[in-house]
């Protein structure tokens, strides 16, 4: 079940709904006028983000809750993600070996790298129920 506000999606913890957050996304870059690249790299970094939640925080658990919201300024795209799912500081991940990834011919790990090249910020903030992930790109 999806639930759409303006700027506020929430939806159910499976990537099923992965295809909604990305028209989400992007029918909020197009709002504010924000070019097509940019509106695939701030995409594909919510993508990840709920990807990772999906998987890490709620353990593919369909009954979990993931909360979407964007907020605009005249120069910032600010995504705000919330999830009741375990702790999980993104900044303590060390940066992925890709030549290692690669030659193990293994998905994933490459998440929050991908975050954090594709995204001007990347914040965490701990929350008693849960995580909230800040992700910013700047424009003009």
């Amino acid at each position: 079940m999806l639930n759409i506000l303006k700027n506020e999606l929430t939806l159910e913890s499976s990537t099923d709904h992965l295809s909604e957050v990305r028209n989400f996304v992007e029918v909020n870059g197009i709002k504010v006028g924000l070019n097509k690249q940019t509106i695939a790299h701030i995409s594909l970094a919510v993508d990840e983000a709920c990807t990772n939640i999906i998987k890490h925080a709620y353990s593919n658990d369909l009954t979990k809750k993931i909360k979407i919201k964007i907020k605009t300024s005249e120069n910032k795209f600010t995504v705000i993600i919330t999830d009741s799912g375990k702790h999980f500081d993104p900044n303590k991940v060390p940066e992925p070996n890709i030549e290692k990834i690669q030659k193990m011919k293994k998905g994933g790990g490459l998440g929050m790298f991908l975050m954090k090249k594709l995204m001007d910020e990347v914040h965490y903030n701990p929350k008693a129920n849960g995580n909230e992930l800040i992700l910013i790109k700047n424009y003009n």
